[in-house]
């Protein structure tokens, strides 16, 4: 048949259902997220981020004792193998973080004492494992980039306030935990999103879970999946500045058909539900901290973008300005995308390997129609 008369693939997959997933449920007509069947708004004004991740690999919310253990296990998970301290003061200084951390998961299955396992129970293990180093290997290497002792954790303290004091040095307020907390359990799973779906199509070569985020990660790291709070920021920190007015760079820009990061999405047709979280918790923290311009200029944008182009502000945007006051560089934005989202990517490869099915796709062809004929390279 010639190719001229096939029904075409859609481009990028978009709408192209690929597997079955009992973890994640998105309706982007309604703007609804939920994690095993509960709305993310419940999780986000209730839960916490360990309980998230339980739900996300039990599939079920923990009972007291169950999430008692988990707080024990993330803790005693709480360490890297020196060799991983030394490889990370080796890489240079310069050194992105997003590549760092690429290698560095890579690297982190070569130490891992369940390395040769790959049943559930192992992998749940794994998971628990990777969820606390991955946080470790963000913070530490920051501090080491900036000439700074790495800082042990506390393990009386959460996930989320954990990461703070290695980041920061410092033991974080209630509210900067909380705030990192719900960001988070926001930014933990989101369906067959592209690094989501890289940890799958992976682990379903029976790979291991260490190879299945490392290529998670190194999706993520594209500037068309992760980096959009990171171009965001950019832009505020430069309207902040040139001291311009915010609707007036940002109409500046359009006029330029540059694309302003941190609008519309892909799934969502109303608002990103994520957003609704974020857009409170920015205005809280920026106020709280004596940092209100970053709200009011991010606000201002989005009522703009809004009424000009239809679009509303998707997890991205006011993540921008939440991290920023949160005391978190720019370039670690989407490495603490990554410490969230462990939980998901795991849950995927787990329920992915316990009833694996090689991922193989086929490819529309739309080149030459067959049959097509080699030539002698003397009449070509």
């Amino acid at each position: 048949m010639s190719s001229l008369t096939m029904t075409h693939a859609p481009k990028g997959l978009e709408g192209v259902v690929a597997t079955t997933s009992k973890i994640c449920y998105i309706d982007g007509e309604q703007g609804v997220l939920a994690y095993r069947g509960i709305d993310i708004h419940e999780l986000a004004d209730h839960s916490t981020f360990e309980e998230t991740c339980y739900l996300l690999w039990n599939g079920a919310l923990p009972t007291k004792s169950q999430l008692k253990e988990l707080h024990e296990r993330l803790a005693a998970e709480r360490k890297l193998d020196p060799a991983i301290i030394d490889m990370l003061r080796s890489l240079p200084k310069g050194a992105m973080p997003m590549d760092v951390l690429r290698t560095a998961v890579s690297a982190l299955g070569l130490y891992d004492p369940e390395q040769k396992k790959g049943d559930h129970a192992a992998n749940v293990s794994k998971s628990i494992r990777l969820t606390s180093q991955i946080a470790m290997l963000v913070a530490a290497y920051d501090r080491l980039r900036k000439g700074k002792d790495v800082v042990k954790p506390d393990p009386s303290l959460s996930h989320s306030a954990n990461f703070l004091l290695m980041l920061n040095g410092v033991p974080p307020s209630d509210t900067a935990e909380r705030a990192l907390d719900i960001a988070l359990i926001l930014h933990a799973d989101h369906e067959l999103n592209a690094s989501t779906f890289a940890a799958r199509v992976t682990a379903a070569t029976l790979s291991d879970m260490h190879s299945a985020i490392t290529s998670a990660i190194g999706t993520l790291k594209g500037p068309l999946h992760g980096g959009a709070n990171e171009a965001v920021f950019h832009i505020l920190e430069d309207i902040d500045s040139r001291k311009a007015d915010p609707v007036e760079y940002v109409r500046e820009l359009l006029a330029q058909k540059k694309k302003i990061s941190g609008f519309g999405h892909r799934v969502y047709h109303t608002e990103d539900p994520r957003a609704t979280h974020l857009r409170k918790m920015s205005e809280d923290l920026c106020k709280s901290s004596g940092q209100p311009k970053w709200f009011e200029m991010s606000r201002k944008i989005e009522q703009f973008i809004k009424s000009e182009k239809k679009l509303n502000a998707n997890v991205d945007f006011y993540s921008a300005s939440t991290y920023h006051v949160l005391g978190i560089n720019v370039d670690l934005f989407t490495p603490i995308f990554a410490v969230s989202r462990i939980s998901g990517w795991s849950a995927h490869v787990i329920e992915q390997l316990d009833d694996n099915r090689l991922i193989r796709p086929r490819a529309d062809y739309i080149g030459p129609a067959y049959p097509q004929h080699w030539v002698p390279i003397d009449k070509r």
